[in-house]
């Protein structure tokens, strides 16, 4: 009877998450271009916005990995807060950069901007590559965290495959179809399911299991102490040099994600943005829940190991409460891996549209079909090989973050350094990347207590000014516009790129 209830109310707000999505192109006709597809068409409000740039901040990561850090590390989890928080800040003032630059020269992503500062349309399909390299792990993830969630919500009657082709197939549903519009619509639905699930768990745990939270946290501090300081219980070295240096890397990662960036440039307008960077460091408040849970889940539920520990959250509620609260935590949880998902292929369709598929000429005049081609592609991609080889993603993910970081030199750096050759700043590509392969996988994450991608950052950086220095100069080898600023008073918020002085 429970698994009756829990799977009926999952399927049933699964079915509307499909609707929501084609709902949100309702009106706005079927022949939109890629713009309007990949990027809302650059019409999103402060609200969608927050509501989408927020989804793709709290994944199924927030309801399992955060609770298991929480179990079983403890202290060192919070660099998620940190780094977010920080993340926000800086995205105050990058969000507008990119977006005045994007919106001025017509462009949809990452690869856009990176092919016009450089004028190298290669470079562009290059950086597509390294980001899809990066990104398809975080699709597995969150296909593999929508199945964990769904078949233990379900109370195993819907098996771990299956829930695995759910999620892959609801994703597929919608953002074919209604692309970063539909998963802005979806994402309004999951954030007052999230709020709503995590605010009744907040309260809920803490009186139901140790009778309010003056006995949990007497608890916590008398027994397991370890876990409240760095490094924390059995973390492997994660102490307070790893906690900055991850948020320090981690926060100028996030603004250039293109993840975020596809956030960025589907705002109406830069004023939205600054808007948004204020409001959403609120909603990493919800962070501090699972945390907190999974400390509760310590003496609740002792003894998980391995990814067992994952479960920590759920293996509270699971057994405590009713079969329709369980389900709805679970579609809130669900949700919190769609979105993401949805961004995560939207962008590496749109990435090898643009930049792989339609720089061919026979190609180009197609880039919305064939950017939706390698949604389902990508999303196939990653579903297959969760089914065949998840150790394959699983290991490429232990770079996808510090690999992202070596684009900050590139992107940020380029766009307000006017000298910036593309010579230097492959280089420098190229040289940190390879160096944070180089201790990522030999075993040296951290390096001297630091996160390996913020060494790689430094040798990035530091090659880059190299040789631009010392290596060929480049004549006018950049668009007119260097440092783009936003005139407030500009009509409808549109963008007014000011040139910088050299």
């Amino acid at each position: 009877m429970n698994a009756t209830v829990s799977t009926a109310l999952f399927g049933g707000f699964m079915v509307v998450t499909v609707v929501l999505g084609l709902l949100a192109v309702r009106g706005r006709g079927s022949g939109g271009g890629l713009a309007e597809w990949s990027v809302g068409g650059r019409s999103l409000g402060t609200v969608f916005i927050w509501v989408l740039m927020a989804g793709e901040s709290y994944t199924s990561f927030s309801y399992l990995g955060a609770a298991g850090w929480g179990y079983n590390f403890g202290a060192p989890v919070l660099y998620v807060v940190a780094y977010m928080s920080c993340g926000y800040a800086l995205g105050y003032v990058v969000g507008p950069m990119l977006w005045a630059y994007a919106r001025r020269h017509g462009l949809v992503g990452i690869t856009d901007i990176v092919a016009h500062r450089y004028r190298r349309p290669w470079l562009g399909a290059a950086v597509a590559v390294l980001a899809t390299v990066c990104l398809l792990p975080y699709i597995q993830l969150q296909i593999t965290g929508m199945g964990v969630v769904v078949s233990t919500i379900s109370y195993g009657t819907i098996s771990l495959n299956w829930a695995y082709f759910l999620g892959f197939a609801v994703t597929c549903g919608f953002v074919v179809v209604s692309g970063l519009r539909g998963s802005a619509w979806v994402s309004v639905l999951k954030d007052v399911l999230v709020i709503a699930t995590l605010g009744f768990l907040v309260v809920y745990v803490p009186l139901h299991y140790f009778g309010g939270y003056g006995e949990f946290l007497h608890r916590v501090t008398a027994e397991k102490a370890q876990w409240l300081t760095f490094p924390g219980h059995a973390s492997g070295g994660l102490g307070q040099v790893w906690f900055v240096t991850t948020t320090v890397v981690n926060s100028l990662t996030v603004v250039i994600f293109p993840t975020t960036v596809a956030g960025y440039l589907g705002a109406r307008n830069a004023e939205a943005l600054r808007r948004n960077a204020m409001y959403l460091p609120f909603y990493n408040v919800l962070l501090f829940v699972p945390m907190l849970l999974g400390l509760a889940a310590l003496f609740v539920v002792p003894g998980l190991t391995g990814a067992d520990s994952n479960l920590a959250l759920f293996k509270l509620v699971v057994d405590s409460l009713p079969a329709w609260a369980v389900g709805l935590i679970g579609v809130a949880a669900a949700l919190s891996s769609i979105v993401p998902m949805a961004v995560f292929m939207l962008v590496i369709g749109t990435m090898w549209g643009r930049s792989v598929l339609g720089a061919v000429p026979r190609l180009a005049t197609r880039q919305k079909l064939w950017s939706q081609v390698v949604v389902v592609a990508a999303g196939a991609l990653a579903l297959v090989l969760t089914y065949t080889a998840p150790n394959t993603l699983v290991r490429l993910s232990l770079i996808s973050y510090e690999g992202m970081a070596q684009l900050v030199p590139m992107l940020l750096l380029g766009l307000v350094w006017r000298r910036l050759t593309w010579l230097a700043a492959v280089s420098g590509l190229v040289a940190g990347f390879a160096l944070v392969c180089v201790l990522v996988f030999g075993g040296h994450d951290p390096v001297w207590g630091m996160n390996a991608g913020l060494v790689g950052l430094a040798v990035n950086l530091a090659v880059a000014l190299a040789v631009t220095w010392l290596g060929p100069r480049e004549a006018d080898d950049r668009p007119d516009a260097e440092v783009l600023a936003v005139d407030d008073e500009f009509p409808e918020g549109e963008a007014e790129p000011v040139r910088a002085s050299s």
